[in-house]
């Protein structure tokens, strides 16, 4: 858990910038994201299959330019 220690003349928005900065470096938002559906395993594999072969064309398509 991202915790901010604040000084006695320290802004709030100084504050509050640096916790956001923290749970972006912890992956708080992205573990949020991740856990709010549930996927089911077959479900994840397909997707990173389709994103594999799209990643691929897309390298195919770039080096015959």
């Amino acid at each position: 858990m991202p915790f901010v220690r604040v000084g006695e003349n320290e802004s709030f928005e100084n504050a509050l910038k640096k916790f956001k900065k923290q749970c972006e470096r912890e992956g708080v938002l992205s573990e949020v994201k991740k856990r709010e559906h549930y996927e089911k395993p077959s479900v994840k594999k397909k997707k990173k299959a389709l994103a594999a072969r799209k990643k691929a064309f897309k390298r195919i398509k770039l080096a015959a330019k």
